[in-house]
């Protein structure tokens, strides 16, 4: 798989909507569920453990947890690293206070399946930062079915913002990568998409709509303001009410 790479920013004047594509991939985290604050506290938690005077923030978000602590912790050795992950994993397995399904998920994913139908094949799936352990508590406080196709951290050699996690998300669903659109709340899940060769969506969620915006082919605030059909062969992503 290739290893990762910084795409180069979308130009402002693309930035709109509506998209075409073969296939939504969506990140679950600030994307189709609200875990923020169990997020923070697992990990503000790891770092008081370890002495370390950071909070967990924008930069953070949406990589996978071993990338995280070798970017914050870049002096730890190998065994000490596994120790944190597997801290980490533990602490974030356990808070699932207060997960929440964002506005729109429901609604959005009900649509991909009607698409789904009509089109006689997959239209979706869930490109996480998450390991399959990870994703399964936090999935399974929303009630909502496991998507054919899912990607986890554990499944891939290099995570967000790699290209890797894209790359095989399309692939699972046996798409173009170039014909997908991936849908992010996080910057290293928007470079992960744009280097996959997707057309991206941000949702502002959880970090500023400036930071977002060079990286995306369109913005939006939740997916509440999205809505998405069968259009011939391909699925047409709009603003809703378009």
């Amino acid at each position: 798989m290739p290893s990762p790479a910084d795409p180069t920013p979308v130009a402002p004047s693309t930035q709109s909507l509506p998209l075409r594509g073969a296939a939504l991939l969506l990140d679950m985290d600030g994307t189709l569920i609200d875990s923020g604050p169990a997020v923070e506290r697992s990990w503000n938690q790891l770092f008081s453990e370890l002495g370390v005077e950071l909070e967990f923030g924008a930069e953070q978000h949406g990589k996978p947890a071993r990338q995280v602590l070798g970017e914050v912790l870049p002096e730890l050795g190998e065994e000490q690293l596994a120790e944190a992950h597997r801290r980490i994993e533990e602490l974030e397995i356990a808070d699932v206070e207060g997960i929440l399904v964002l506005p729109g998920t429901e609604r959005l994913l009900a649509e991909l399946d009607e698409a789904a139908a009509r089109l006689g094949r997959p239209t979706w799936t869930i490109v996480t930062s998450c390991t399959r352990d990870l994703f399964e508590a936090r999935w399974a406080r929303t009630g909502l079915p496991v998507p054919d196709g899912l990607v986890t951290a554990d499944q891939v050699d290099h995570g967000k913002p790699a290209p890797d996690p894209y790359l095989l998300g399309a692939q699972r669903l046996a798409v173009d990568p170039a014909a997908s659109i991936v849908i992010e709340d996080s910057l290293g899940g928007l470079r992960s998409g744009a280097a996959a060769g997707a057309r991206t969506v941000a949702v502002t969620s959880t970090t500023p709509a400036g930071d977002l915006a060079p990286l995306a082919n369109a913005l939006v605030t939740s997916l509440d303001d999205l809505e998405v059909r069968a259009d011939g062969t391909e699925l047409l992503l709009t603003r809703r009410g378009q």
